[in-house]
């Protein structure tokens, strides 16, 4: 991934106070991916403000994120309907299959895995969605089966180039 160059951002809040933090941590996170340190550092000095402050701020909304997410990212609901299905299995299949706890990313930059509270697909149960792609009626088996269809496609990408 790119450095993003945090001062173009800034330049549009020229003048703007500390009301604008949010704001302008959603803008660095839309173009970067995420919160890098050294953004959260820069909008920091911008705005005359600590980054332990600015970071403060930033991990208090779940919105924030401060990894780069994976090219596969997975959200995985644990709302009441997939809580009742066995999401809980589902998750232990992930992270097993993935080597990963939510929040991180693997090694290899390929997946990333969000935990979230509902996808809104109760009827689904227990679902996970996958860049804006929904699985539903999971199972541990058929999570690994997803995986290795998503391996697969970042396989052949890198052959096909």
């Amino acid at each position: 991934m790119t450095k993003v160059d945090v001062g173009g951002i800034l330049k549009d809040y020229a003048g703007a106070g500390r009301d604008a933090l949010i704001p302008i941590l959603q803008k660095v996170q839309q173009v970067e991916g995420y919160l890098s340190r050294e953004s959260v550092a820069r909008v920091g000095e911008h705005l005359g403000l600590p980054a332990s402050k600015v970071y403060g701020v930033a991990t208090f909304y779940n919105q924030f994120r401060f990894q780069p997410q994976g090219r596969f990212h997975i959200q995985l609901c644990r709302g009441t309907a997939c809580h009742v299905k066995g999401s809980a299995g589902i998750l232990e299949a992930v992270k097993r299959e993935l080597k990963l706890k939510p929040g991180e990313t693997t090694r290899d930059g390929l997946f990333s895995l969000e935990v979230v509270a509902c996808i809104g697909a109760c009827g689904l149960a227990p679902v996970m969605c996958v860049n804006g792609e929904f699985h539903a009626k999971l199972t541990p088996d058929s999570v690994r089966k997803i995986l290795d269809s998503y391996r697969g496609k970042a396989s052949a990408d890198v052959h096909s180039k």
